[in-house]
């Protein structure tokens, strides 16, 4: 992707500033809560983070892929908490990932970039690159803790651990996504234990 491809060697260029992209990302997010998706253009976003145009082009080659980083910052902020038992981690990342859903430029950002997905291809592969496969890495860390403890046996295929992981992320993110953005219901601790009760049972079955 033209946003994440460094300058070839020998070629001239300022460093990229992190404020600057902080700047950038915050000032879409705000973008699209105040405009939505159809009205948000790289020039707004640009005047909001006190930038250049052609900083933003340098950096995101179009509207959907900086959307979709603008998206993807605020879910590199989940963390695995470490609880004491699997169950009680599980429900702690999933009471996070279910506040960041929660925002309004989370609502806003990711229902548009799903919702422009459909019809374009590459924005589909950003999106799983930049934020589903990053946080796949709160489940395999969820599965070596557990291992640690003695809660799952050891998983001795790596891809069978891999494929499992997959799905249950799929589960996981699938349920937490369609409760809060779509059935537009409380994503509470009850909710969030029976949740995990069910999540584990299914595991449980895996596994054996």
């Amino acid at each position: 992707m033209q946003s994440r491809t460094p300058p070839p060697p020998g070629r001239l260029g300022r460093p990229r500033s992190a404020a600057a992209d902080e700047a950038i990302l915050e000032a879409t997010r705000a973008a699209l809560v105040d405009l939505g998706w159809s009205k948000l253009t790289l020039g707004d976003v640009a005047t909001r983070a006190g930038v250049a145009k052609t900083t933003l082009y340098r950096r995101w080659a179009g509207k959907n892929e900086l959307v979709v980083d603008a998206v993807a910052v605020l879910f590199d902020e989940l963390q695995l908490p470490d609880r004491g038992s699997l169950a009680a981690d599980i429900e702690g990342v999933v009471l996070q990932f279910a506040a960041i859903l929660d925002r309004p430029e989370t609502k806003t950002a990711l229902m548009a970039v799903v919702a422009e997905s459909t019809r374009d291809a590459p924005l589909r592969e950003r999106i799983r690159t930049s934020i589903v496969d990053r946080q796949k890495r709160l489940v395999l860390e969820g599965r070596t803790r557990a291992e640690r403890r003695g809660e799952l046996p050891a998983a001795p295929d790596p891809h069978v651990a891999a494929a499992t992981a997959d799905l249950i992320f799929d589960v996981a993110a699938g349920a937490v996504v369609h409760r809060t953005l779509v059935s537009a219901e409380p994503v509470d601790a009850e909710w969030v234990r029976r949740f995990t009760a069910l999540l584990l049972g299914g595991l449980a079955a895996a596994s054996g």
